[in-house]
């Protein structure tokens, strides 16, 4: 137990407490269990540490901060450990990368059940929840899902403004007064390419030389070990789902020609799609369909995104699409801040928006015709710093959390 203190105190001395995330507000921490998700890289472990750094004494041994990936656990279960710290007078237990214990959930639900005045936090892969429903923790457990930085959020770190998040119907009632502020602060322009190539993982801001190299050790870490361990993908076909990914990042955004797809890469139809929801649940993926309220676990999407544009410029072999690039950004920002995202349809606009608002994604010259008889429609344009009437600028999408 000792050791596992020292790393504890180890791990909250490197932890910057400079710049807190939002995100940190959302959690009922006062919940006995709780698990926060999420694509590797997105900053949970820093969040972890960030909570138990600014809100309990330096040495206080009632916390206990520990990664389940620990050499500590080669001998030593998760179940004998929460014995121990509770003996000790331990209340408050952080569990990271818990997904690297192997059959992590039956011992959670047991020290849960055994311990009712042990506090418990998880944070681990987006994964998770093909496990937690094994244990029957769903009922138990508060679960977040965490994504990587907004617009609004790298601007504070990369350029120290503090700006005010939008909701969706506050962007949309009055765009052109909320694009005023914000430009009194800071020109967005000047700074959205950054952030559309660089700016989505928060260890951006560790190394920003090394960072594409890390987005990318981000996607083969996922496919090589998470998608083999956690969904029984077979090994012989990780190489096939990293082309996957290319192909992704490669294409316009039109409509998905799965057949064609499958031909090209080798792989049954039925484990395409297998592997592209499994690619979407570990967060690398989008897929858009055109009602989710008749769509089925396997069933072809309408239209597929990579989840963010960082993962665009990481893995294109050239300058990636700019239609692309845009769409990408806009339900990356929509769907992170917990927003319904489905696919409007070539004759319509690109997305509706929790059933209610139409967008159609474009350059700073995209006119009206797709939206003009729609009520709650609108144009999320790139390339301008102002909004006109129903056209508003497509960083402003970058504001929702």
């Amino acid at each position: 137990m000792e050791r596992l203190f020292q790393r504890h105190d180890d791990y909250l001395r490197v932890t910057p407490t400079d710049y807190v995330r939002d995100f940190m507000k959302k959690v009922n921490w006062d919940s006995r269990l709780v698990c926060i998700k999420g694509p590797k890289g997105v900053g949970k472990s820093t969040l972890l540490r960030q909570r138990i750094k600014m809100n309990y004494d330096e040495g206080d041994r009632h916390i206990l901060y520990c990664s389940a990936d620990s050499v500590y656990f080669s001998n030593h279960t998760l179940l004998d450990t929460a014995e121990e710290f509770v003996k000790i007078g331990g209340t408050h237990i952080f569990i990271d990368e818990i997904h690297k214990y192997e059959n992590w959930s039956p011992e959670i639900k047991e020290i849960y059940d055994l311990y009712p005045q042990l506090h418990i936090v998880l944070s681990g892969s987006s994964l998770l929840a093909l496990k937690i429903g094994l244990a029957d923790l769903s009922r138990r457990m508060l679960q977040y899902d965490m994504p990587g930085l907004s617009f609004r959020e790298y601007l504070h770190m990369e350029r120290g403004l503090d700006l005010p998040a939008a909701t969706l119907p506050e962007l949309l009632d009055n765009p052109a007064g909320f694009c005023i502020r914000v430009r009194e602060r800071c020109n967005p322009l000047e700074h959205f390419s950054g952030y559309i190539q660089k700016g989505y993982y928060p260890f951006y801001f560790e190394d920003k030389v090394a960072y594409a190299p890390r987005v990318e050790n981000v996607v083969n870490y996922t496919i090589d070990t998470e998608l083999t361990s956690q969904c029984g993908v077979d090994v012989a076909n990780t190489r096939k789902i990293r082309a996957l990914m290319q192909v992704i990042a490669g294409m316009v955004p039109f409509e998905v020609d799965i057949a064609k797809m499958s031909r090209n890469l080798g792989l049954q139809r039925l484990t395409l799609l297998q592997y592209l929801k499994h690619l979407e649940d570990a967060g690398l993926v989008k897929r858009l369909f055109s009602n989710l309220l008749t769509t089925s676990d396997l069933q072809k999407p309408d239209k597929i995104l990579l989840d963010n544009p960082n993962l665009l410029y990481a893995l294109c072999p050239t300058i990636p699409e700019t239609g692309t690039v845009r769409e990408t950004f806009f339900c990356n920002q929509l769907a992170s801040s917990g927003h319904v995202v489905e696919y409007g349809g070539m004759k319509t606009a690109d997305f509706r928006i929790d059933g209610k608002y139409v967008i159609e994604v474009g350059g700073k010259d995209k006119g009206y015709s797709q939206i003009d008889k729609t009520e709650n429609g609108y144009i999320a344009a790139d390339g301008i710093d102002s909004a006109v009437f129903r056209k508003i600028p497509l960083w402003a999408f970058g504001f929702l959390y």
